[in-house]
């Protein structure tokens, strides 16, 4: 079995430019940036240094709002050099989720781009903060942002307050490297160097927080079930905000010196395909959704994939039909499916490669090297037998330290015996394979993502029509899940559909807009008051005519 590594990231990063400094590191193509492992090293020290500069100590945190652009790899490695924390935001954040994230996770820094479609994150800003128009950069007193005192832009302008992503690496020369060494030294592999906002039941989004150790040995035994080796090329059309591309994509890079490929900024069917065929990848990752787009796109058979081995899918039920097309088409055919989540730092399970195909397709493989998984009777926590459901818990070093301040939503998943508890129901086999049955929790995951119905719930709250709003999955083909809602109106209204949609497109991201709206008296319940929302999805099915979306066999 392979040991534990207990090195931090920039350390990892080190020995890697240093085994082989002219070797592809990451490649961008949409914007033609390839960087050596030697150039991203030099760049990454750059940064850590003009972090060193800004003021930023140990353990302070800094917010990354971005797609998957060069500088957003050159300020995660960065950032572990210099021990500062990155929280991680997701590009499709409204204003009020921005607001939230950089509030909860206190961050000291931001890092953002101009804009991602039709999210203007800097004219968000702005309206956050307005002082930033008044402030010199570094010196930023946000009566909303406490802590926050930098704002560091990627692009060609310098906006008012802020400071310009080349002028902090042009800052960092002015630190000598025998400071960074110092603050190098001072930090260890237990240290929290990530936090990921995730979603639960009920709530605001939760911040895991997870350490070097955690997130370092997840990549590494994932990369074992691979058998990932330098000469391995990585296509990571999935974002690097989520735990997939952070920790399997430019990550994994890191602890095997493999190269990571990033198709374009966010994904595209065709540009992931043309990566793949341009840069000979020999691993793709993906979840489902993304699968079906580069297989039934019009101009799948004019490119030449016959460089791909293996690669994961996952961040979805996977249909074990398009897991054998990934096989049989894409010619991926050492092609592993993994099941993970965030507090997980990700990875679980997962096939390995010399796994039968029939067990790559139709399970989630068993638990990685020193992880422990059991499957647990919901509420006593004992373990069940092979072939019974219950929740599927975990435990080892993989767990994360923690939702960031917030000890009893914690305390809500890992019990006292240190098992962290999925809230997903799982059956396991004789030998230690599982397959996901359902979920404990309410837990919509559309195309990747996931949503809780408590947010669109509360949101809808504020709608001076709505009475009260009940939202939930139901199944779809293409993505997994959609989201629907319930809602009853306060007496005497009347509302469109459309109307709900456009008030939820206003405030949430896009996608969390429900794709089902149904105005109606009353909500099924138990004769108890609780609300029974499985009810709502059978009657959806029905109602809509999803019976073979939602018979889509899984693993």
């Amino acid at each position: 079995m392979t040991a534990l590594v207990e090195k931090t990231i920039g350390s990892l990063l080190r020995e890697a430019a240093a085994a082989t400094p002219d070797g592809d590191a990451f490649v961008f193509p949409d914007e033609d940036v390839r960087f050596t492992w030697r150039d991203f090293d030099e760049l990454c020290d750059r940064f850590a240094r003009g972090l060193l500069s800004l003021g930023l100590e140990r353990g302070a945190n800094m917010a990354v709002w971005s797609t998957n652009r060069p500088e957003w790899v050159v300020s995660q490695m960065g950032s572990a050099r210099a021990g500062v924390v990155m929280v991680t935001v997701n590009p499709a954040y409204r204003p009020g989720e921005i607001e939230y994230l950089l509030r909860q996770s206190r961050s000291e820094c931001l890092v953002l781009i101009e804009r991602f479609r039709d999210n203007p994150y800097l004219e968000t800003i702005f309206a956050l903060i307005p002082e930033l128009k008044r402030d010199r950069p570094g010196s930023l007193r946000s009566e909303r942002f406490p802590r926050l005192r930098h704002v560091i832009f990627v692009g060609t302008a310098t906006p008012p307050g802020c400071w310009n992503f080349r002028e902090v690496l042009a800052q960092g020369d002015t630190v000598s490297g025998e400071a960074l060494g110092a603050r190098e030294a001072a930090l260890s592999p237990e240290d929290p160097i990530n936090i990921q906002y995730t979603s639960g039941t009920t709530g605001n989004p939760k911040g895991a927080t997870l350490s070097h150790r955690n997130i370092v040995n997840d990549a590494l035994l994932m990369g074992e079930c691979m058998r990932i080796t330098a000469e391995d090329r990585i296509c990571v059309p999935v974002p690097l905000y989520h735990c997939f591309g952070c920790v399997m994509g430019s990550l994994l890079a890191v602890v095997y010196g493999a190269t990571a490929v990033f198709p374009a900024e966010a994904f595209d069917p065709e540009k992931t395909l043309r990566a793949i065929e341009r840069e000979r990848c020999t691993v793709i990752y993906g979840v489902p959704t993304m699968f079906i787009a580069q297989l039934d796109h019009p101009a799948f058979d004019r490119f030449d994939l016959s460089s791909l081995r293996t690669g994961i899918m996952a961040g979805a039920p996977c249909p074990i039909e398009v897991m054998r097309r990934v096989v049989d088409r894409m010619g991926a055919r050492e092609m592993t499916i993994a099941y993970g989540l965030t507090e997980a730092s990700p990875v679980i399970t997962s096939t390995r490669v010399e796994d039968s195909l029939e067990r790559r397709v139709s399970t989630v493989g068993r638990a990685l090297p020193h992880v422990e998984v059991k499957i647990a009777e919901p509420g006593t926590g004992r373990a069940l037998p092979p072939g019974e459901a219950g929740e599927l818990c975990t435990r080892g070093f993989l767990v994360m330290k923690g939702y960031y301040e917030d000890p009893a939503r914690t305390a809500e998943v890992i019990d006292p015996e240190g098992w962290l508890h999925t809230g997903d129901l799982a059956v396991m086999d004789e030998q230690g394979y599982c397959r996901i049955t359902g979920r404990i929790k309410d837990m919509i995951i559309r195309g990747g993502e996931n949503i809780y119905p408590r947010e669109i719930e509360e949101y809808l709250y504020r709608h001076p029509k709505v009475s009260d709003a009940q939202a939930f999955g139901i199944p779809s083909e293409r993505l997994g899940e959609e989201v629907a809602v319930w809602i009853k109106l306060k007496e005497g209204e009347r509302a469109a559909e459309e109307e709900i949609r456009a008030y939820c497109a206003e405030g949430l991201a896009r996608f969390k807009v429900p794709k089902v709206v149904r105005f109606v008296h009353a909500f099924p319940m138990t004769v108890t008051g609780k609300i029974q929302k499985f009810r709502m999805r059978e009657a959806m099915v029905k109602e809509l005519g999803l019976e073979r979306a939602a018979g889509i066999e899984t693993a």
